[in-house]
This record gives structure tokens, sequence and C-alpha cells, in this order.
């Protein structure tokens, strides 16, 4: 009898993945922005967001295959569910809306995912696979649009992406309600060690405590942004 692989955080086939989310976007990112060819950028957004989607749809089918998906499991309420869709709409249209809602819930919540996975196997298996394939392809979607694109988020991208956050948060706690499902850990915290593990066990205030989280991730991805602003205005308010 085979035992299944095992998944260890930060071990080798994990680095992998980080090093090759971080590293293929940028060079795909550099390369459109030395070639400026609008053919290379759409070529790469319809292939990420082909990725994004024939991954979900594979899963699905192998779950369907073994007579493991439970349709109150299969649900697209997780919040890396929502994300890529964001990432999808953003890559295919350019629309800026998008790409600020992309830009937070995909690096707020799927980078984290794919640092701290809540993951009990490892490679080769389908299931390690698909969601290394399905976070790390919204990251790698978001870190495109900032390099290819040259989108960047304003003060006002954190607040409106926060209120969109409040129909995700009220929507997932009316389907966790109806399902019994944990869709955004709003039930609980997810079983693998997280950052989710220092907040209250109280359900209040741990879905306050998250709330906050959120605005507090939102607002340090902002302040890189902020801060290259600030030393923009300051360089010409010298050059006078």
């Amino acid at each position: 009898m085979h035992s299944e692989p095992v998944f260890r955080l930060f071990g080798p086939a994990h680095l992998v993945v980080i090093l090759l989310t971080l590293a293929i976007p940028l060079g795909l990112g550099l390369a459109v922005r030395l070639t400026n060819s609008q053919r290379i950028d759409r070529a790469v957004a319809v292939c990420l967001s082909l990725l994004l989607a024939v991954n979900y749809c594979a899963y699905a089918a192998y779950l369907l295959q073994r007579h493991q998906l439970v349709w109150q499991q299969a649900l697209p309420f997780q919040l890396c569910d929502w994300a890529t869709v964001t990432v999808i709409v953003a890559l295919l249209t350019g629309r800026r809306s998008w790409s600020e809602v992309s830009y937070f819930w995909g690096i707020g919540g799927s980078f984290q995912a794919l640092l701290t996975p809540d993951l009990q196997v490892n490679f080769p298996d389908i299931r390690a696979i698909s969601f290394f394939v399905g976070h790390g392809g919204i990251v790698a979607g978001v870190i495109y649009l900032l390099i290819a694109r040259r989108f960047r988020p304003t003060l006002g991208s954190v607040w409106r992406t926060l209120a969109w956050s409040q129909l995700y948060l009220v929507t997932s706690l009316l389907v966790d309600h109806l399902t019994g499902v944990n869709y955004g850990f709003l039930l609980h915290k997810p079983i693998a060690a997280s950052i989710l593990d220092y907040l209250s066990d109280t359900r209040w205030f741990y879905i306050l405590q998250l709330e906050g989280l959120a605005l507090l991730f939102f607002a340090l991805l902002y302040v890189p942004f902020a801060i290259a602003d600030l030393m923009k205005e300051f360089r010409i308010k010298s050059s006078r």
C-alpha cells in the first residue's frame, strides 16, 4: 500500500513553485515592455486566463470522476475563486477597476495561500498541482499586470477593494450558513498553519479581526506605491 506524498512547508517543491510563480510573469512582463508588442501581450493574457480556467474545470472533473465532488463544496465561494474571475477579466479587458481588485485579492489572499498552503498532499498529486497552478496563476496574473500593463493601485483602490470584500464576506457567510462549508475560512481557521492561527477563537471577534487584517494587508500593499509617489514628488520639487 503506497502512502500519499506529504506536503512540506518551504520544502524543495514548495520553494520551486514560489520561484517560478515570481520569475515567469516577471520575465513575460519585461519582454512585453521591451518589445512593446500588443500581440505578445494579448497572447500572454489569453494563455494565463486559459490556464486558470482550465485548471479550475479540470480539478472539478477529477473530483467528479472520483465521485468526490460534493455540490456544497464545489461552489465558487473561496476568495481565490473570486480572485480567479477578477484576474481573468482584468487580463482580457485591461479594465483598471478589475485590476485593482485583482491586485489586493491576489497578493493579499492568493499569495498568502501560496506561502502557507492549506494542503496535506505534495507533488505529483493532482490536488497539489491544481492548488499551486490555481493560486500561482492568480499571483502570476497580478505580477504580469503590474509589469506589462504598468498597472498601479491608488489610495482609493484600497477602499474600493475593501468595499468589494464586504460583498464577498456577506455572500460567503450566507453560503457557509446554508451549506456548513468553511468558505473564506469564516466558520473556523484552516487546518494548516497560517497567520490566522493568531486570531481569536471567538467567531464574531475572529471575523472582526479578519476585517482588520484585510485592511492592514491592503494598506501595506499600497505603501510601496505611496512611497514611490512621495519620492517622485520630492525629486520634482528638488529640481525646481
